[in-house]
């Protein structure tokens, strides 16, 4: 019975595709579509890992400037000013006993309604009222046509 179930496992996926094809379940697929996938898989995982290699975003000037009783350490002894920043960390060698390699502050960022009519992305419909929009935490500005009146915030990094 195994082996009876076995063949009709197999015959079910038997297709006679030319030679310049295979198959996957019961379709013929050209040969060369094999390629194209390896090739693009192949791009998305070179783009993944060059992008972890890069490391962290380097800190703003305004996320360095810290008392030096307030750094925390980030790198280990001996660290590089490139290797620290490389890490995202700032470095800072002129304070002998703190550590020169820390932690940046974390960006102050806070909500704006941008001025700037053209690069409103909408967030209402067509006739909500003040009211309903920024119900939904949105700004609201009746004018100028042709513009979502009802539109989503900006984050504006703070300045130090």
């Amino acid at each position: 019975m195994l082996s009876d179930l076995a063949g009709q496992t197999q015959g079910m996926y038997k297709t006679s595709c030319s030679k310049g094809e295979w198959h996957l379940s019961s379709t013929c697929l050209p040969r060369a579509m094999d390629l194209k996938v390896v090739c693009v898989l192949s791009a998305i995982l070179v783009i993944a890992l060059s992008t972890l290699a890069e490391g962290k975003a380097p800190p703003t000037r305004c996320q360095c400037k810290q008392a030096p009783r307030e750094r925390r350490n980030c790198g280990y002894p001996g660290i590089s000013a490139v290797e620290c920043r490389k890490a995202g960390c700032c470095f800072n060698a002129s304070v002998p006993g703190v550590p020169w390699c820390f932690a940046p502050k974390v960006k102050k960022v806070r909500k704006v309604c941008p001025n700037d009519a053209p690069i409103r992305i909408n967030c209402g419909f067509p006739g909500i009222t003040a009211q309903e929009c920024e119900r939904k935490g949105c700004c609201f500005r009746a004018y100028p046509a042709g513009v979502p009146w009802c539109f989503y915030h900006r984050m504006m990094e703070e300045a130090c």
